[in-house]
């Protein structure tokens, strides 16, 4: 009886457009979510995967001894592609000349991402059995050999590399890289028990099959034993790539709250709308139970109802989207089932438990409503509706980014923002109560509205600002991202490094530089040091510690240390000073915060079997994306002037700078040139890594965009919802106010300024917890630079009663032109 019931009320209001609101809302809700969730995960695994290129695979395990033969088994069961490299350093020889190389031995398979770029191009091949493939600088440094030997073994020069996908970026290791085949490494007699040697496992495959491989390697793996991926680091993507997903995460957290936002004020208003319903199936008798059971499942029904069409508009908004992304992103297809499964639990989740109060309230309505209708039945219970709404909220945003930190942010926020605006805009409202007792003119009969709708006005406050707050902290965060990702890799970004500079060749060199117009860097002097004491306390390394032995852990390998007058840019201080005393030196925050150093603590380091003892005066941000010259240590120059040390610099050169500049010469002529006239120089060439995180940067821009638009058009469905939510009261006030003889122009004109009234102070109001969410966020989760946003402070008010005011009026442009008997029919 009470299905049937039910199916009847659902039929009747849905074909009368009386479920309009609440279906709406779930839709919005699921839709948001399911296409959210679709169009990020998309957008996040395109630009892992294009990341994934830095690093030739998905991911790496690198290890100093074969790998656990059972890890393999785990790779080749989860259904993983997967290929064994290997590296170490060896001499080479070429006649009377000889070098240290790093030698990559590759097996066939090499690489499971990206292309080995050779000076002809791209290739898909590798060396043959015999061959070796080389860098430039090797080749110059040889006299370009047709063969070298290696060991045992003599292998023929037959390409030159460009770059290797996992070349990676470290100006420090000088060493050329020599590419050979796996199988003939054993012929060489190189690798004897007891040499150092890196054996580098690759894998490639589906996300569900890499994390099943993680979950189950990663508890295998010993101390020395290092899982690499696109975020471990060993990229220099990796921070964007961080911050990228981060924020994806966050715009689709805000949409979760924009969704349930929506279904809160769609409840409400269907709730309000069977008051009367409900009081008067209570005076014909039905029980407590069968009211129960037949808005329950009313309410199931709209709630599926709603949760297929979001569903089918998440999906049509995925494939939408995927026509206008580039091909690099359309290709990567994540599997439908976790948007799906996110859509439906956003429905189910949100429908019950922002429903619960306003639901609670509707069937304690009390009979006697049918003769005074402004009883409404319970009145307390606010906490648990808070309560609710806020877990359903947290739950939510838990179950989509399974983040506790972002997560925790966002409802924190959301519970400022409801205390802080409730409070602030309440007591504003309450200002107009002296003038909003006359209403001889709009304003005056804008102030009374917003006063005899004290209440339901700052509710809407609520909804307003909460729709503005999320735009104004994703617009802010997109274009802070954008910003900083820009100032990291500007058009002239270094594409050359130079290292190994003699100390005799550092001023020829600043001549050929200057000569062929090139803007290069300042020239770092280089020495090899290592970090012994902090005050006086012998540190021990991480084997040390593992192995039992107490002591306070220091840095296990050799630091490049460096020394100036001045600290270089792109290195602001944030605690203490520089440049005020000979034994000094600043280190970067993040060895700051590793090793636990204050200010004023010594650090003792030995160079050259030598000790020096200084005294950290300033920690430093460095920004490592940006591929200048960066250090952990800078020192003042007497402190370090004594030792032997080489040099290194960067520059930016390509043809068109050089056309510009009137130089007849291409970029890799003048390349040559350099390095024949300075043939111990290493010049490391990073073009190719810089154009592809540019390309990647371009991409991340794009998807930033994209869910920019999606979280814009949840909002103003929001402020479309929240306006409809007040339209009956409004309704009722405008019969009475048409009765008494008010003419339209005065209604309209009034209205429209209630309207941007409340848009305008709801727009200050999102500009203060705007700018403390992003406080926030900046701070614990972006780690970006803290600003005030002081054009917001005029902008968004204005913007505020713009918008609300032209929602405002178009949702009420058929009451304003109805007349008094029209209105008193309807209401």
């Amino acid at each position: 009886m009470e299905w049937q019931l039910a199916w009847r009320l659902f039929k009747r209001e849905l074909v009368q457009g009386q479920l309009l609101l609440i279906v709406l809302a779930i839709t919005l809700a699921v839709l948001s979510v399911s296409g959210l969730a679709r169009v990020s995960e998309r957008l996040q695994v395109a630009i892992n995967g294009e990341a994934a290129t830095f690093i030739a695979a998905d991911r790496i395990i690198n290890s100093p001894v074969e790998l656990d033969p059972q890890v393999l088994a785990i790779a080749d069961e989860t259904g993983l592609q997967r290929v064994t490299n290997m590296q170490f350093n060896s001499m080479v020889y070429a006649g009377d000349k000889f070098q240290l190389v790093t030698i990559k031995a590759v097996a066939d398979g090499y690489p499971l991402k990206g292309k080995v770029e050779l000076s002809t191009g791209e290739t898909s091949s590798l060396p043959q059995t015999g061959e070796a493939w080389y860098e430039n600088r090797l080749g110059g440094l040889l006299g370009y050999p047709s063969s070298i030997e290696l060991g045992n073994s003599e292998l023929s020069l037959t390409a030159e590399i460009s770059r290797l996908p996992d070349g990676g970026f470290n100006p420090f290791a000088s060493a050329p890289v020599l590419l050979m085949r796996l199988d003939d490494v054993a012929a060489t007699g190189i690798i004897q028990p007891g040499s150092r040697v890196s054996y580098i496992y690759q894998f490639v495959g589906e996300a569900s099959a890499l994390a099943e491989f993680e979950a189950q390697a990663k508890p295998l793996l010993n101390n020395s034993q290092r899982w690499v991926d696109v975020q471990s680091g060993d990229s220099p993507i990796a921070s964007a790539v961080k911050r990228a997903e981060r924020f994806l995460l966050l715009a689709s957290l805000l949409g979760i709250a924009l969704a349930c936002a929506a279904i809160g004020i769609a409840a409400q208003r269907y709730c309000q709308r069977h008051y009367d319903v409900v009081a008067m199936l209570k005076t014909f008798g039905a029980s407590a139970k069968q009211i129960r059971l037949l808005f329950g499942l009313h309410l199931l029904l709209v709630t599926l109802f709603g949760i297929a069409l979001g569903l089918i508009g998440g999906v049509l908004l995925d494939l939408a989207i995927n026509q206008y992304l580039p091909a690099e992103i359309a290709a990567y297809s994540p599997p439908y089932f976790r948007p799906i499964m996110l859509g439906v639990a956003t429905g189910l989740i949100s429908a019950f438990m922002f429903s619960a109060y306003p639901l609670m309230r509707l069937l304690a309505i009390p009979p006697l409503r049918v003769l005074q209708r402004q009883l409404e039945g319970l009145q307390l219970g606010m906490w648990l509706h808070l309560l609710l709404s806020l877990g359903a909220m947290a739950l939510l945003g838990y179950l989509y980014s399974r983040s506790i930190q972002l997560t925790m942010t966002v409802v924190l926020t959301v519970m400022l923002l409801g205390v802080l605006l409730s409070l602030l805009g309440f007591f504003m409202i309450r200002m107009g109560h002296s003038v909003g007792m006359k209403t001889t003119n709009p304003l005056q009969l804008a102030l009374a509205g917003l006063r005899r709708r004290a209440r339901q006005n700052a509710v809407q406050l609520v909804g307003f600002s909460s729709a503005l707050v999320l735009l104004l902290t994703i617009l802010a965060l997109r274009q802070d991202l954008l910003n900083e990702w820009q100032k990291q890799l500007p058009e002239n970004a270094p594409n050359y490094f130079l290292v190994n500079i003699a100390p005799e060749d550092a001023s020829p060199l600043q001549q050929f530089l200057e000569s062929n117009r090139i803007q290069a860097t300042d020239i770092y002097p280089v020495i090899r040091g290592r970090l012994t004491h902090i005050n006086d306390e012998e540190l021990i390394s991480g084997e040390q510690e593992r192995a039992g032995v107490e002591g306070r852990v220091g840095i296990s390998r050799e630091l490049n240390l460096t020394y100036r007058d001045t600290l270089p840019p792109n290195n602001p201080i944030t605690l203490g000073t520089f440049n005020q005393a000979d034994d000094e030196v600043s280190i970067e925050s993040g060895v700051a915060e590793r090793l636990g150093l204050a200010l004023n603590d010594t650090l003792t380091f030995n160079i050259d079997n030598q000790s020096i003892t200084v005294k950290m005066t300033s920690v430093r941000q460095v920004q490592w994306e940006t591929l200048q010259p960066n250090f952990f240590m800078i020192f003042r120059p007497k402190a370090l002037e004594g030792f032997n040390y080489t040099s290194m610099a960067s520059f930016h050169l390509n043809d068109a700078k050089l056309k510009a500049a009137g130089s007849e010469l291409t970029a890799n002529a003048v390349v040559l040139q350099l390095i024949q006239q300075f043939p111990t120089i290493s010049v490391i060439d990073v073009g190719a890594m810089v154009e592809q995180l540019r390309q990647i940067i371009d991409q991340v821009s794009l998807s930033l965009t994209l869910v920019l638009a999606l979280v814009l058009l949840a909002s103003a469905l929001v402020l479309i919802a929240q306006t409809e939510a007040g339209m009956a009261t409004r309704q009722r006030e405008l019969a009475v106010l048409r009765t008494f003889g008010a003419s339209g122009w005065l209604l309209r004109s009034a209205t429209g300024l209630e309207f941007a009234l409340l848009g305008a102070i709801s727009g200050l109001l999102a500009v203060i917890v705007a700018e403390f969410a992003l406080y926030m966020l900046k701070t614990q989760v972006f780690e970006l630079v803290v600003y005030m946003h002081w054009p917001w402070w005029a902008i968004a008010p204005l913007s505020g009663a713009l918008v609300v005011a032209v929602l405002g009026m178009w949702r009420c442009r058929q009451l304003l032109n109805q007349s008094c008997s029209e209105l008193l029919k309807a209401g």
